[in-house]
């Protein structure tokens, strides 16, 4: 049995597609589906179900998966564990956070310590999917709800505050009803868009985006209001602060690594790079570290 074969069975059952399998893993939709057909050969048990819906896992399936968890948890161990006690500033570093954060705050960072490292590879990925420490998906993760995976080092990076905006050819917002940019529906209860409904309940909303940037783009061409993040609507230079607007709440920015990368020094100078950007103007001091390893590391 091999273990490649066996990651490959775990993607496909956690996407459910070989397509799917191969994003994750970072090959074709055919390779996915023979080293399925090898791993089911070399097992001798047919380990899922082709439907409509997907792939669906046997009664088999589901006993080989328990075991190739076990296996998958402690290769990924193994892997952080000898990657930790790496002492040269080269390989690769996997970076995660949203689109408006990774292109405002992480990449400039990220490029800078390229240059700086040029032995160091570095992947940014901006989406809204929370990718696993554990599972080694990321590196580092930058999101605005804290960690609760186990062996998480965690802290508090920033506040991030939010504004009003609307298109700079709008010389004065109406009384009434206006038109407003805000989430789609699966994030309309972020605290922003609450506020957005709140202080403009007549408001007729004209257009739904689950990113900011895309927010962003229909505000500046007079779509209607919005709500964003101040790094990413003071930066456009087709947006306006709406002046006199009450200021809607903003976000805390939480930073995440597995504790076994704690000593990874790529993985140290991004953050001692990200820090010094920041400057103590930026960085949340209000509250302490939740694992002093952030700090001592």
């Amino acid at each position: 049995m091999n273990w490649d074969d066996v990651r490959v069975f775990l993607a496909i059952a956690r996407t459910r597609t070989l397509g799917g399998a191969g994003r994750m893993l970072g090959q074709s939709q055919p390779t996915m589906g023979r080293r399925l057909k090898a791993l089911e050969a070399a097992l001798g048990q047919t380990l899922f179900q082709r439907t409509a819906e997907g792939f669906v896992l046997t009664d088999e399936g589901r006993s080989v998966l328990a075991h190739a968890e076990r296996m998958e948890a402690e290769a990924l161990g193994l892997a952080r564990q000898l990657d930790g006690a790496g002492l040269q500033l080269e390989g690769m570093l996997r970076v995660s956070t949203s689109d408006w954060f990774g292109l405002h705050v992480m990449a400039p960072v990220c490029a800078e310590l390229a240059c700086l490292h040029p032995r160091i590879t570095i992947e940014l990925l901006t989406d809204a999917r929370l990718y696993s420490l554990a599972r080694r998906e990321a590196d580092l993760v930058a999101r605005i709800v804290p960690f609760d995976e186990p062996d998480v080092v965690q802290r508090r990076l920033m506040h991030v505050p939010y504004a009003l905006y609307a298109a700079r050819t709008v010389e004065a917002v109406p009384d009434g009803p206006v038109p407003l940019v805000t989430m789609d529906l699966g994030f309309s209860e972020m605290p922003d868009a609450v506020w957005l409904r709140q202080v403009h309940p007549q408001g007729r909303v004209a257009f739904r985006s689950n990113s900011r940037h895309v927010q962003a783009v229909a505000c500046a061409a007079g779509v209607g209001l919005a709500v964003l993040p101040c790094p990413l609507g003071d930066a456009h230079p087709g947006l306006q602060r709406v002046p006199g607007s009450p200021s809607p709440p903003g976000r805390d920015v939480w930073l995440g690594y597995h504790r076994d990368l704690r000593r990874l020094p790529r993985l140290q100078a991004l953050l001692r790079l990200l820090f010094q950007r920041l400057g103590p103007a930026q960085q949340d001091r209000s509250h302490p570290p939740l694992n002093t390893e952030f700090e001592a590391a």
